[in-house]
This record gives C-alpha cells, sequence and structure tokens, in this order.
C-alpha cells in the first residue's frame, strides 16, 4: 500500500513535466519577441509579419523534409515571402525595423513550436511542461528589465488572462490539432489570422487601413492558399 501511495505523486509529477527544453525554448522566445515586437507595431502588421514568418518556417521545414512542392506551389510561396518584403520595405508607411525583425524572429520560434508538437502525444502535459521550462527564462528577462517594470491592476490582470487562458488552453487546442498532419497543412490552418487580427485592430484599436497593409495581406493570403491547393497530388513525406 505505502509503495502505490509514493508511486502515485511520482507518475504526476512524470506527466506534468512532459514536453521538452527546446520546446521550452523557443516558447520563451515567441512570447517574448512578440511582447516586444507589439510596443510598436499596429496588429494587422504584426500580425502579417507574424504569421508570414510562422508559414514561411513550417512550409520550408517541410519541404527540407520531403513534402515537395509543385510549380505553383513553389509560386505561391514566392509570392507570400514577398508580401513580407513589402513590409519591410522603406517608407512612411514601413513599420519599424526593430520591431519588424523582432515578429518574424517570433514567428519562426511559433514555426518551430508547431513543428516540434506534431510529435507529442499528451498536449495537455506537455504544454505544461513546456511553460514550466520557459518560465525561468523569464523571470530571468524580467530581472534584466527591471529598470523599466511598470505595473498595473489592468495590465496584470490582462496579463494573467493571456497567459493562463488564451495562451495556455489555446496552446493545447493547438497542439491537439497538430498530430497527423504536414508541416504545409499545419501552416495553412492559420491563413486566416494575419486578416482576423488586422480587422480586430481596425475595429477596436482604431487603426488605420493602409495601402502596404492591403498588398502585403493580399500577397501573403493569396500565395500561401496556392501551396496547400495541390498538397494532396504533390509527394510528400510521412516523415516530415
Amino acid at each position: 500500500m505505502q509503495a502505490g501511495q509514493n508511486a502515485e505523486p511520482h507518475a504526476r509529477t512524470t506527466v506534468l513535466i512532459q514536453g521538452s527544453w527546446a520546446s521550452g525554448f523557443v516558447l520563451f522566445l515567441y512570447a517574448e519577441t512578440f511582447s516586444f515586437a507589439y510596443v510598436s507595431l499596429p496588429t494587422g502588421v504584426g500580425a502579417l509579419l507574424l504569421f508570414g514568418a510562422v508559414q514561411a518556417t513550417m512550409i520550408m521545414t517541410g519541404w527540407w523534409c520531403g513534402e515537395r512542392l509543385r510549380r505553383r506551389q513553389y509560386a505561391g510561396l514566392g509570392l507570400a515571402l514577398a508580401g513580407l518584403v513589402i513590409m519591410m520595405l522603406p517608407g512612411l508607411s514601413a513599420p519599424p525595423l526593430i520591431g519588424t525583425l523582432l515578429m518574424i524572429v517570433a514567428g519562426v520560434a511559433w514555426g518551430v513550436y508547431s513543428l516540434l508538437g506534431r510529435r507529442v502525444t499528451d498536449p495537455m502535459a506537455a504544454t505544461a511542461g513546456n511553460f514550466l521550462r520557459a518560465a525561468p527564462m523569464s523571470l530571468v528577462l524580467s530581472v534584466v528589465m527591471m529598470a523599466q517594470l511598470r505595473v498595473d491592476v489592468a495590465g496584470a490582470v490582462c496579463a494573467v488572462l493571456s497567459g493562463v487562458i488564451t495562451s495556455g488552453i489555446g496552446y493545447v487546442v493547438w497542439y491537439a490539432a497538430l498530430r497527423g498532419l504536414s508541416a504545409t497543412r499545419a501552416a495553412s490552418v492559420q491563413l486566416s489570422v494575419p486578416v482576423l487580427a488586422a480587422y480586430g485592430g481596425i475595429l477596436f484599436l482604431d487603426e488605420a487601413i493602409t495601402v502596404r497593409l492591403m498588398i502585403a495581406c493580399a500577397a501573403i493570403l493569396g500565395g500561401l492558399p496556392l501551396v496547400v491547393l495541390h498538397q494532396r497530388a504533390a509527394p510528400s513525406s510521412s516523415n516530415a
């Protein structure tokens, strides 16, 4: 009886710390660069940069692992990448360079985090373990940035709700959805997010609609579906 009582807490601990340090690190990298990038970026622009980088990372990784593309798919990927370039071109409406680079890093990190999640068997345990590993890294960065710390009640409440509910639960659902998807298809299901974020920024944050935003949105959301439409016909590797 005593042995059984001792084994149960150990089993719970084992479940709790699933995940990996690699996933924990890219989760930390995504969260921090995403947060700092949005200090200077509008909502829609940030979402375009983020998910353009996410999809490019996942699709190119799929290609590297054997998910071969056809000519139209290559053209679509090139068009989507052109959308990212358009957002970075110099000009009056160009987003800040530092914020742009930080958001692209965040997108690459989220793409890697998503790819690692395709191997997960227990999404909730893996997400919990990844958050536990990312937490000390965030604490170290918080100490480094202590001189710039500004805390108010509304911000603290939003941070808790964002971290526990929208992020924590959302990441579990995302990891559960990733199982069985190819890298290309996993990237494709996120195509609507930049458009939704852009409209959200316009409706709720009174952000302006710019020609650059419209062109980049059309390029990214017009190019990446070309990659996905022919995926069933294109040869791929089940190990991708």
